[in-house]
């Protein structure tokens, strides 16, 4: 009797998935090499930006260049900032879309038999846009975010020749009311937490689809430091 013996082939489910997977991936090489070589590199690595503070001139309550000062019945926060945008955010503005920006503060009291509890929580809101014919700059600043005239709430809008002055008051924090001081304690310890972002939620519909998940539109300025209630009581 003479054997026979059929050799074992893949199931077709598997060969289906290897090619998704091959055309998946040959795709992903395409749009990778179509883009131009500085978006490529940016892409390729993503980059976070770091927050530098300059120590202040003025002393009172300095935490690592955080000044916090009480005024009346708030709590003031200054701050200089160190950061460039990422190149794909200045080519938009210089296309005339404006950019969004959020600056956060919260003053937490860490419990070790509790959950932390934020005791103070505020937000502000930059609307950064170029004129391409008057080749002016506007940043707008408020308390909620910015409708494309500038207005959102109460906001102030100031103009600016170059970019890098408009660059300058946005890296600024200056006597900002962060708290009430009815609102923390009198004694203790808080943890003070500074960010800055780029709100991608207020860019036009398409570039919020097309730029999704790209490194080139993440920016995250952040700054942690613990400190004492005491000092402005």
């Amino acid at each position: 009797m003479t054997a026979f013996s059929t050799p074992c082939l893949p199931r077709r489910s598997d060969l289906v998935a290897a090619l998704q997977l091959c055309g998946a991936l040959l795709l992903a090489l395409a749009l990778f090499w179509a883009l131009p070589g500085a978006q490529a590199q940016t892409l390729a690595s993503a980059t976070s930006t770091e927050l530098l503070l300059e120590p202040a001139a003025d002393t009172a309550v300095p935490v690592d260049g955080l000044l916090l000062r009480p005024a009346g019945d708030k709590l003031q926060l200054s701050a200089s900032l160190h950061f460039e945008l990422p190149s794909l955010v200045e080519d938009a503005l210089y296309k005339g879309i404006p950019v969004h920006f959020v600056q956060e503060v919260r003053m937490v009291s860490e419990r070790w038999y509790w959950s932390d509890k934020v005791v103070a929580e505020v937000e502000r809101h930059m609307r950064l846009s170029y004129q391409p014919l008057t080749r002016r700059w506007r940043l707008y600043t408020g308390a909620s975010p910015l409708s494309e005239r500038g207005q959102g709430g109460v906001s102030l809008g100031v103009t600016f020749d170059t970019l890098e002055d408009a660059m300058s008051a946005l890296r600024r924090i200056t006597r900002w009311n962060v708290a009430e001081l009815s609102q923390l304690p009198s004694s203790g310890e808080l943890q003070l937490e500074l960010q800055m972002r780029i709100d991608t939620a207020q860019l036009p519909r398409p570039l919020q689809i097309g730029n999704l998940g790209r490194s080139g539109w993440s920016m995250l300025v952040s700054r942690s430091k613990r400190v004492d209630a005491h000092e402005w009581r």
